[in-house]
């Protein structure tokens, strides 16, 4: 029996699809959760038509997972509830083939909704879709792009133990170097990233400008700006999956922690944000070069005013704090200025029709559907309090102090201020942040009882 899919997919979708694909034996079907991490089951191609006619059973915990895998009985979706099956939907126009695979898979992303068709509100897509419903009722739209930093590694660890640099797959060249910009650097590593190209196409994502970034090992890639902000986040889950997907058939590890080597600049997750109205006319746009209008200033003082409370969302890892280091293009105060990438919010150089701000705090290691829910929420608590940015850096924004915006010091006090946080409950909704917070609260607790090697070293045979 066919019932009505309430995230607005159609059996029409998947068997166009499998018409247009015999070869496709299997799919990929993937749920986000809060850490961003894709869970899911793989199916067999006969069962793809029930999944859109009726959805797929999957447990509630599916969301209340920690970075491991744990239950986190803190979330309230456990044992609570029986820990009891809750439906999973696909997404309208998720449905893609895979590069490279073998024998030929798809994918599709879903989201999770109650057996009533009512959504399941601790699914992370939902709470970016909260906020884009929330600026469609003030007749606003956002538009949006992430930038994916990331770095290559070795799948063997060096002499010392830590990561290193991945050799080109080109032809073995060993680089320790920091190759920022370096093109020819680039072309040892061009089978595979023709390879991530060639994926992201037959995903339908315009994967952009690729560069050697300022760390060795480390990489960048700029996806096409969407008008719409879900189409951006959902492009960079997927993007996040190609690459680690395609370096892995290569022989590489494709690395998203935000700091994964201590001497070198961590991944940033950048993310460009504009706002149409009704009419699409971009409301950041200023009639005069240089003469920022009201909206832009708003929005970047209500994400001014709201950073410090929003940074677990930004930051949400033990290791995600490591990247916040003075002069390593990781912001470390609410500061905003014009063409400076030392500040935390930058209005880029360029033409005023595609005036956007560019918010550059989160790791690559967040989840891009809470980023934007986030950051979505934060402009529009600038719009409608009319929050004066304050004075525009310029300079070094690695000297600007800013006293009365604190950012949380450490990965414990951003917990304590994100529980805390009313604007955060609202941007997330009551039951994500719940969840995310309690997941962010489980796993601190499991780090601080584990023993590091650093503390053998420093104490072993010295206290």
């Amino acid at each position: 029996m066919t019932q009505t899919s309430p995230s607005g997919s159609t059996p029409a979708e998947a068997e166009a699809f499998l018409n247009a694909h015999p070869e496709i034996e299997a799919f990929d079907i993937v749920l986000t959760d809060a850490n961003g991490i894709g869970r899911g089951k793989i199916i067999r191609r006969h069962e793809l038509m029930s999944f859109y006619t009726g959805g797929r059973h999957l447990p509630i915990s599916i969301l209340g997972l920690d970075i491991c895998g744990e239950d986190v009985h803190e979330t309230g979706l456990i044992w609570d509830q029986g820990d009891g099956d809750l439906r999973a939907w696909p997404i309208p126009g998720s449905l893609k083939p895979l590069h490279g695979t073998t024998p030929p898979r798809g994918e599709v992303l879903m989201s999770m909704y109650h057996l009533d068709g009512s959504r399941m509100t601790s699914d992370p897509r939902h709470a970016l879709s909260r906020q884009v419903e929330a600026l469609a009722a003030e007749g606003l739209h956002a538009s949006a792009a992430f930038e994916l930093e990331f770095f290559l590694l070795s799948n063997d660890r060096g002499p010392d133990g830590r990561v290193q640099p991945a050799r080109a797959v080109l032809d073995g060249r060993a680089s320790t170097k920091t190759e920022v910009y370096s093109v020819d650097h680039l072309h040892g590593f061009m089978p595979l990233f023709s390879d991530v190209y060639a994926a992201a196409e037959k995903a339908g994502i315009k994967a952009e400008t690729l560069i050697s970034e300022y760390a060795p090992g480390q990489y960048e890639l700029t996806l096409h700006y969407r008008e719409d902000v879900m189409q951006a986040a959902d492009d960079l889950i997927r993007l996040k999956r190609i690459v680690r997907l395609q370096a892995r058939m290569h022989g590489l590890t494709a690395c998203f922690m935000a700091k994964p080597v201590e001497q070198y600049a961590g991944s940033g997750m950048h993310v460009h944000v504009s706002l149409r109205d009704d009419a699409g006319r971009n409301i950041f746009t200023e009639e005069s070069e240089g003469q920022w209008n009201e909206p832009i200033r708003h929005a970047i003082g209500g994400l001014r005013a709201t950073m410090g409370e929003s940074m677990l969302v930004f930051a949400p890892h033990a290791n995600s704090w490591r990247r916040f280091a003075n002069q390593s293009y990781a912001p470390v105060s609410p500061t905003w200025g014009v063409n400076n990438r030392s500040v935390a919010l930058r209005i880029p150089a360029g033409d005023k029709r595609a005036r956007r701000v560019e918010h550059r705090p989160s790791g690559v290691d967040a989840n891009p559907y809470l980023v934007a829910a986030t950051v979505l929420a934060g402009i529009r608590h600038g719009l409608r309090n009319r929050i004066d940015p304050g004075p525009e850096t310029t300079g070094n924004g690695y000297d600007v102090e800013v006293p009365d915006l604190p950012i949380p010091a450490d990965w414990r006090m951003a917990i304590a201020a994100a529980k805390g946080s009313a604007f955060l409950k609202d941007a997330l909704g009551e039951d994500m942040h719940r969840t995310f917070t309690a997941i962010k609260a489980a796993e601190y607790a499991r780090v601080a009882r584990t023993i590091a090697d650093v503390d053998y070293d420093l104490y072993l045979h010295t206290v």
